[in-house]
């Protein structure tokens, strides 16, 4: 219920462009699949997590801990800045992560599964990831058409100063590159 009540607030931001229909849902199921196959291949059937073997111990857990970082700063940022306030004037978010990224909450969400990944180097989660970075790629790309025609020239310009999925290093004001500031 609290979910179906989230939705209905998010349809009703009119500062909003919208989200793929099967979004939350496409999600939900995905992050399932991930977390049984992981579960089962490095902790029970342990089929796949051989090159652990061959991978110091001190190596990849580090790894791992900075990819879970990178998600949850991605993600938690992401979502801070979208729906911790109602925009009066609807406009092209451009500010804190999204200066960096177009994407960040759903970057998030896959740099978590490749950190859970490296923590066992389950091989047999692989593909689950990469069913993942896929619906992540198309939900994204369906939100994307949805803010163009929200935003038009704005978003648009947008798109070519800001990445899809790899983060600029440093994050530049895109409103100020636009006004040619």
């Amino acid at each position: 219920m609290k979910a179906a009540g989230r939705k209905q607030g998010h349809k009703d931001r009119e500062d909003l462009a919208g989200e793929h229909p099967f979004d939350d849902a496409g999600q939900l199921i995905l992050l399932i699949v991930f977390l049984i196959v992981w579960i089962a291949d490095s902790f029970i059937l342990r089929a796949s997590i051989f090159p652990a073997r061959y991978v110091p111990l001190l190596l990849w857990i580090p790894i791992g801990c900075i990819f879970l970082g990178a998600a949850a700063y991605f993600a938690k940022e992401g979502m801070r800045i979208v729906f911790d306030e109602r925009r009066e004037v609807p406009a092209v978010i451009t500010e804190g992560v999204f200066g960096r990224v177009r994407h960040p909450v759903y970057l998030g969400c896959i740099l978590f599964c490749v950190g859970v990944i490296v923590f066992t180097l389950s091989i047999f989660s692989v593909p689950v990831l990469i069913a993942i970075v896929v619906f992540y790629h198309y939900i994204a790309r369906h939100e994307e058409r949805l803010l163009l025609v929200k935003f038009g020239a704005a978003y648009e310009q947008y798109t070519r100063s800001v990445p899809m999925w790899v983060p600029r290093l440093c994050s530049r004001n895109t409103v100020r590159r636009e006004n040619g500031s």
